[in-house]
């Protein structure tokens, strides 16, 4: 039990992160590459928050129901 609720901790950051970049890239506050499709694009913006929303519930479900 101690390893799945450490995996999934550890995917629930990750995706965190991966929506946090997507956010940044959409919005355009991250514009990196410069070349990027996904800059100052809105569909990315929201992707990036439902990810987020994804990693946050995992972290959550890792805390609540593996005990």
């Amino acid at each position: 039990m101690k390893f799945a609720r450490l995996a999934l901790s550890v995917i629930g950051v990750l995706l965190i992160a991966l929506g946090l970049l997507w956010i940044g890239q959409g919005s355009g506050i991250f514009p990196y590459p410069a070349r990027s499709f996904m800059i100052n694009q809105t569909p990315w913006l929201i992707n990036g928050a439902i990810v987020a929303v994804i990693g946050l519930l995992a972290i959550g479900g890792a805390r609540r129901f593996l005990r």
